[in-house]
């Protein structure tokens, strides 16, 4: 038997239960892996208050490492004892973005890593990098994918480019260290100035605080001599996406990743159109692309920036934690 957490239909905070399941064994092509961390998403939030609808008694988490104990018939790839990480779509192996590739997120299409166990295809992980811890790992599957594919798939940042990012949860605090190992510079907004701080401690170059520059899109159209930035990546959607056109310069790049303020709303499609910007939806991205990313990461030599870490148990305290919106990078789970 082994420990799972457990989200009930309706869904919310208090329908988290912890529940004991079968171990499960490791099929054809799978291998069963002893789960030692996972990492909070907005993503799993999203689904454990039933705003993404899972079926009841669905695990949740997207995100897990953890450490071969076994392995079904005809697996090569990985062997008992290999560390692995998770990717988030299982069946987005290469290439683009399809209706069938982008099925069967764990801990939404299908049960998580908010479990002691789980046997998965081989195909569904990727290794760690050298020498990181398995918390250190499971921080990545998500938020450090998507910024990666925003800034080196999509709008291929280079050196000497300028990049803004928005706030201090994970994929913006990746997108800092991502771009600064890149040789950019980046503007870094919040409406904190003790997170401001912080930022800056990572490297951000320049620093705006949104809450006191509501106009912030002008002051980084200043910042970078009335040109602006060559990448936003978006994390607040409706509420913050006009303020980025008008600080994205011509023939720029918006990632558009998140929707923390807003679902949908006015947008303003003149400026966007004139200044002939390219708004691209980022849904994390592929097992290749998340391989090409590890390996980068064992060259920059980086480690991710991780506020605090939870036990299993705990799962409702590690979630109401995230709500305060407190957090400065990642919140993590160790089982």
């Amino acid at each position: 038997m082994m420990k799972i957490a457990a989200v009930k239909a309706p869904g919310g905070l208090d329908n988290l239960v912890i529940e004991d399941r079968a171990t499960p064994r490791p099929g054809a092509g799978e291998i069963l892996v002893r789960v030692k961390a996972s990492s909070l998403n907005y993503h799993d939030l999203a689904v454990v208050l039933g705003v993404l609808p899972a079926a009841d008694g669905r695990i949740p988490m997207s995100d897990g490492a953890g450490e071969v104990v076994e392995i079904g018939a005809c697996v090569t790839a990985f062997k008992p004892g290999d560390q692995v990480l998770s990717t988030f779509f299982p069946h987005w192996e290469s290439g683009s973005p399809t209706a069938d590739r982008l099925q069967a997120v764990p801990g939404d299409g299908a049960d998580g890593f908010a479990a002691e166990y789980v046997a998965m295809p081989a195909s569904s992980f990727t290794r760690i990098p050298h020498g990181w811890t398995l918390t250190e790992a499971a921080t990545l599957p998500c938020a450090a994918l998507t910024a990666w594919r925003a800034l080196v798939v999509e709008a291929q940042i280079k050196p000497g480019d300028v990049v803004l990012t928005q706030g201090t949860g994970g994929v913006s605090v990746f997108t800092l260290q991502f771009a600064k190992a890149m040789g950019a510079t980046v503007i870094a907004t919040s409406s904190s100035d003790e997170k401001l701080a912080r930022l800056k401690a990572l490297g951000a170059d320049h620093l705006i605080n949104y809450r006191t520059t509501p106009e912030w899109g002008a002051a980084v159209v200043e910042l970078t001599g009335g040109k602006g930035v060559d990448l936003v990546v978006e994390v607040g959607g409706s509420g913050t996406l006009n303020q980025s056109i008008v600080a994205c310069r011509i023939g720029g790049h918006i990632s558009l990743i998140g929707v923390l303020s807003g679902w949908s709303g006015a947008v303003e499609t003149a400026m966007a159109m004139f200044k002939n910007i390219a708004i691209k939806g980022i849904t994390v991205g592929s097992r290749e692309q998340q391989a090409e990313m590890i390996a980068a990461i064992d060259v920059i030599g980086f480690r991710p920036v991780i506020d605090r870490a939870f036990p299993l148990h705990d799962i409702a305290g590690a979630f109401r934690h995230q709500q305060s919106q407190k957090h400065f990078g990642k919140i993590c789970l160790e089982f």
